[in-house]
């Protein structure tokens, strides 16, 4: 059992990115933070679900190429093998916690020169 409070964590990237209160041993929990027009690279998981829940803001969420715009409230699941990319497209931060299990240490590939079409 353990407690954390996130004012003891930083984002990755200053005022944007990932901030995990949790990495392992059987999941990952994040709050994730975007500035207006920041986004974070196109990439997937092998074997990792990855969960947002949307806290403040609106973003776009592109997964295998389709864009789903999400608002407070709402929630998106991520199955291994889609490959998505997050960009907050709106004039506002975005905050939204993410979940990723099973954990394993590295899971993550990166996407080069992802395209997909607009809304």
């Amino acid at each position: 059992m353990f407690i954390v409070h996130e004012n003891e964590k930083q984002y990755r990237f200053g005022d944007s990115g990932s901030k995990y209160l949790m990495k392992g041993p059987r999941m990952n929990f994040a709050i994730v933070q975007f500035q207006p027009g920041l986004d974070f690279k196109a990439h997937l998981h092998h074997v990792m679900e990855e969960n947002f829940y949307i806290l403040e803001g609106t973003v776009d969420i592109v997964v295998d190429g389709k864009v789903y715009t999400l608002s407070p409230g709402e929630l998106i699941h991520i199955e291994p093998e889609e490959v998505h990319y997050v960009i907050n497209n709106g004039p506002d931060v975005v905050k939204m916690i993410s979940t990723l299990a099973p954990y394993k240490e590295v899971d993550k590939v990166d996407v080069e020169n992802y395209t997909y079409q607009g809304k």
